[in-house]
């Protein structure tokens, strides 16, 4: 069963940085969307990020300036490189693939291959 394999999260205090990866192996990256996401109070979880199969990103308003995300095509992985980080921002971290769409949109369709989350934690 494919499925993404998320790492990188930890504890840090307010202001730092981490760098979230998310494997995919036997999933071709280059095909599909791929979306962080996280729980959101009121929602079932919020879109933290997306990078479309060519390369193109979008962010949530409230990670705008201080996330990047990328991919490294030959490792098979899409990074998230969190900075500035703020105690808000302390939830669990997932990607997913978004099977109906190679471009990030503003909604998502079918989301699947999710990981078991990597968890990120921002003392304040």
């Amino acid at each position: 069963q494919v499925q993404f394999v998320e790492s990188g999260g930890g504890l840090v205090q307010a202001g730092g940085s981490l760098r979230l990866s998310c494997a995919a192996p036997g999933l071709f990256l280059d095909y599909y969307a791929i979306g962080w996401f996280r729980p959101a109070p009121g929602k079932e979880r919020e879109g933290v990020s997306c990078i479309s199969c060519d390369g193109s990103s979008t962010y949530a308003e409230s990670v705008k300036g201080r996330f990047v995300i990328s991919r490294d095509m030959s490792k098979n992985t899409v990074y998230l490189q969190m900075n500035s980080l703020k105690p808000e921002d302390t939830a669990v971290y997932y990607c997913a693939a978004d099977i109906e769409k190679q471009h990030c949109a503003t909604r998502w369709g079918t989301l699947q291959y999710w990981g078991q989350g990597t968890q990120v934690t921002v003392s304040s």
